[in-house]
């Protein structure tokens, strides 16, 4: 028998399969999709069944398997098929494609290997002629009541007394396997669909195999159209995926789930540690759930016989995985494994996606709508202020306006959300003396200061530095903070406000394990009023209590040099609005901005999307951008910044030789010249169709395979050009 083996190494080189002879010992355990032990060289490297023959191609004398790793396919049929796929897709890697659909136990260089965790538990044997203490006899009658305890249960008996059972074979122990992420039973009946809910069911259920787009305005109930549609394939005996953009939307939707479907649910998200990733996974594999719920890598699920993929928020960037390879889009992955179950695709959104409304409107996807809010309240009405005139009269960062009305709100003991989607302190610090500016040694960006721990860092390549009293070049004590950032504006409202009880939701605070879930929470049940943060509070949080919602600076995302620089304004401003007022008491939202005029500000004042995305399309028909045209950016990067020039310049005419159907611009600087001492010049490829585009393309990536100073990344369609 001969296995065809992928090994484990990310290089294009020896991306492919490597054949070995099967010992007679492991021909039994052998399969297709199953992770083995081979010899490589003078190393000895883990890798990938994925072919199984009876004749070797080459006349080599084979090396053998030295063993199985795991006794389980880790990669099924459909997994396999799929990366294949995504590297014809990416152009990435074979072996990249299949260790992005798994967990980090299940990769070779993990670094650490996560066990599988046991917890005790204890039969009672009788044994003849054994005597027993008082203590050791009162072990006995709780164990043989009870059949079987677990060793949490025998917590306030002696250990020295179970020991002794133990030994005396009176107690037998039985280890079994423990999930570390433990789900409690269902609670919660489903609530009462409205009339234009159970038509969004009714369509969606019908149709064996179509792709859906569900235009929904925020609070209407998108989330309980998801759960009816899985429970209804959860009757069928068909398994179902629900993708959320941010982790901070995963406790809330994991909470609802659990409430509807118990312990059928599984949860895949970077929250979580190792060791529950990989009880998530393998409780899927085993076919122990039916849902999985998480974040982008959730699309890799284990999964059989899938009736339905949903993807809420559709609009979110955080889909599309801009590094490192593959790059893949979650939402084109979801539509590759529906074609494989043939199954249904819902995604949907309040503020969808050019892409996916534009598909909408050609009959690619199926338009369904949600345009009312459940509770049939109206949407919040949305003030925008000018903040070129209001400057005379703000306080800090807060207009007058909203002053006042964070002022009612705490007065009537509701909760007011804020947002600032820039964390830090403050965005740079300069000299007012010399003009020094604090620079990251190691890439073209200035440092943030971060207060509260009174460092300075680099948001691209983590370098952090202690701050200074005075100016390292003049010797001044004449430093000055410029930008803001949401630990300033937390210090403003404790200044401004007595007694306010402020929480901060940025990656500041909620980078160590379960901040997330706990932030939520103590935000929900009350223990705070104002909710401060980037764009983690925009999206999908639901509190009852909420009825005012402020945006500090709503031009901070539309600055940024990217073509999707409105898009994303409107839709982080339109549904952050969307937070406010989802219950019984009436909402606000108050927008501040130094460009009222700018439409993606003025179209959020109505929550008036489809001229937003009228405008926009306009725009984007006349510059020849998505979604009229394909993108594609070759970024070249290197330490030395001629040579990555010279170098893009060579790629650049042999793209002009060789592509006809083609816009090219470039090269040009990327947004951020350096970073970690890498240069990156980058050229954009706009196209409807182009055939001999990807061939050119692996062409070019082989050339630079083995040239160690200069490096080619590819992103087709990507989610950002910075």
């Amino acid at each position: 028998m001969i296995a065809g083996v992928l090994v484990e190494i990310s290089n294009k080189n020896v991306d492919r399969v490597f054949e070995y002879s099967v010992p007679e010992t492991l021909k039994k355990d052998i399969q297709v999709g199953i992770r083995v032990l081979v010899p490589f060289g003078k190393q000895t490297l883990e890798g990938f069944v994925l072919e199984i023959k009876e004749e070797k191609t080459t006349g080599k004398e084979l090396r053998d398997i030295l063993n199985v790793v795991d006794s389980d396919v880790v990669l099924t049929e459909e997994l396999l098929l799929l990366g294949k796929k995504i590297q014809e897709k990416t152009l990435a890697s074979l072996i990249s494609c299949y260790q992005v659909m798994l967990p980090k136990a299940l990769k070779a260089k993990n670094g650490s290997k996560v066990s599988i965790r046991y917890e005790s538990f204890y039969r009672f044997q009788p044994v003849p002629n054994v005597s027993f203490t008082k203590k050791q006899q009162e072990i006995v009658n709780y164990v043989e009541k009870r059949t079987i305890v677990s060793k949490k249960e025998l917590n306030d008996f002696s250990t020295s007394s179970i020991k002794s059972l133990i030994a005396k074979g009176v107690l037998l122990e039985e280890k079994k396997e423990r999930y570390r992420v433990q789900y409690t039973e269902s609670s919660l009946s489903k609530k009462e669909l409205t009339e234009e809910q159970q038509k969004v069911v009714s369509e969606v259920v019908q149709q064996t195999q179509q792709n859906y787009l569900l235009y929904g305005v925020t609070g209407s109930g998108k989330t309980e159209v998801y759960m009816e549609i899985i429970d209804f394939y959860l009757k069928q005996g068909k398994s179902s995926i629900v993708l959320v953009p941010e982790i901070s939307l995963t406790p809330q939707m994991i909470e609802r789930f659990q409430k509807r479907f118990g312990d059928k649910i599984a949860a895949i998200h970077s929250g979580l540690s190792d060791g529950e990733k990989y009880d998530e996974w393998r409780r899927i594999a085993r076919g122990e759930v039916s849902i999985v719920i998480g974040a982008r890598s959730a699309i890799f699920a284990p999964l059989k016989n899938i009736g339905i993929i949903i993807i809420d928020e559709e609009h979110s960037e955080s889909y599309k995985q801009s590094d490192p390879n593959p790059r893949y889009d979650a939402r084109e992955v979801a539509i590759m494994r529906s074609e494989y179950h043939h199954c249904s695709v819902l995604m949907g959104s309040a503020t969808p996606s050019l892409e996916a409304m534009a598909r909408a409107q050609k009959g690619v996807f199926h338009l369904l709508m949600l345009p009312h809010r459940v509770n049939g309240r109206s949407l919040p009405p949305v003030d925008i202020i000018d903040m070129n005139q209001e400057m005379k009269h703000s306080h800090g960062h807060f207009s007058k306006p909203l002053m006042d009305a964070i002022q009612e709100r705490l007065r009537r003991k509701e909760q007011i959300i804020l947002l600032l989607n820039r964390r830090g302190y403050a965005s740079f610090v300069t000299c007012k003396n010399c003009g020094y500016t604090f620079k990251c040694p190691n890439c073209d960006i200035t440092l943030t200061y971060h207060k509260s721990s009174n460092t300075l860092r680099c948001h691209y390549c983590g370098y952090g530095e202690k701050g200074y009293r005075e100016c390292p070049e003049c010797k001044e004590e004449s430093l000055t903070n410029l930008g803001v950032g949401t630990q300033k504006i937390e210090e403003e409202l404790q200044r401004i406000f007595q007694d306010v009880r402020v929480l901060r939701m940025d990656y500041d605070t909620t980078s160590r394990k379960g901040k997330h879930e706990e932030i939520i929470s103590d935000f929900r049940d009350g223990k705070y009023d104002i909710l401060l943060g980037t764009q983690m509070v925009a999206k999908g949080l639901d509190f009852a209590n909420v009825t005012l919602v402020g945006v500090i600076n709503a031009d901070t995302s539309l600055n940024i040099p990217d073509f999707r620089s409105s898009e994303k304004t409107f839709s982080l401003l339109d549904q952050v609005a969307g937070r406010s007022g989802r219950s019984e008491k009436e909402g606000r939202v108050i927008l501040q901005t130094f460009n009222p005029d700018h439409y993606a500000i003025a179209l959020t004042k109505n929550h008036d999307y489809m001229s937003f995305y009228q405008k926009e399309m306009e725009i984007r028909r006349r510059l020849k951008y998505p979604p009229y045209y394909y993108l594609c950016d070759i970024r070249i990067k290197g330490k030395d910044a001629m040579m990555v020039f010279q170098e893009a310049l060579k790629i650049k005419k042999s793209l002009e030789r060789n592509l006809v159907n083609m816009i090219l611009l470039g090269p040009s600087n990327a947004g951020v010249f350096k970073i970690n001492n890498i240069y990156s010049y980058h050229i954009i490829l706009k196209y409807k169709k182009e055939d001999s585009l990807y061939p050119l393309l692996k062409k070019i990536l082989d050339h630079y395979q083995t040239n160690v100073k200069i490096k080619i990344d590819i992103d087709f369609n990507p989610s950002q050009m910075l």
